[in-house]
C-alpha cells in the first residue's frame, strides 16, 4: 500500500494540515492539502498546500519568501490530519501569516469580542507586491 493511501482523504480529496514551529511549538497556520501537495512536500522537505480558493498547488512562500522547511510529517491516530513541524525560512523576522504576522493565531477572544493580540511585523503590501 502507498503511504498516501493511509491518510483519510475528505470527499475533495483534501485533508487539513497544522504548521507548527519546531523549535518553539508555536502553531503557525493551518491550511489544506491534496495527494500531490502532500507528495511535493514529503520529496521537497518544503511545505506544498492545496489552495481551495485558487484551486490549485501552491509551495508556501512562492510569493512572499517566506518558506517553511519541513523537519517532520505526522499524521494523527484516525489518519485524518496531518501536522508539519516546520522552521519558517527566508526574510527576518519569521512571518507565516498573510497578514504579516508570525503566526495566523493572532486573534483571542476576550470580553466577548475577537482581539489582536499578535504584532504585525511587516506590513503586507510589502511582502505581497502586486506587479
Amino acid at each position: 500500500m502507498d503511504w498516501l493511501d493511509e491518510v483519510k482523504w475528505d470527499a475533495q480529496g483534501l485533508v487539513p494540515v497544522i504548521a507548527q514551529e519546531a523549535a518553539s511549538g508555536d502553531v503557525l497556520m493551518f491550511a489544506w492539502m491534496d495527494r500531490e501537495a502532500l507528495r511535493r512536500t514529503a520529496e521537497l522537505g518544503r511545505a506544498v498546500y492545496f489552495s481551495r480558493s485558487r484551486g490549485k498547488l501552491w509551495a508556501k512562500g512562492e510569493e512572499s519568501g517566506h518558506v517553511q522547511q519541513v523537519h517532520e510529517i505526522r499524521l494523527d491516530c484516525d489518519n485524518d490530519v496531518v501536522l508539519l513541524k516546520v522552521t519558517q525560512l527566508g526574510h527576518e523576522p519569521s512571518i507565516a501569516c498573510h497578514t504579516g504576522r508570525h503566526s495566523c493565531f493572532y486573534q483571542v477572544f476576550r470580553d466577548g469580542a475577537w482581539q489582536a493580540v499578535e504584532p504585525v511585523l511587516k506590513d503586507p503590501s510589502t511582502i505581497y507586491a502586486k506587479p
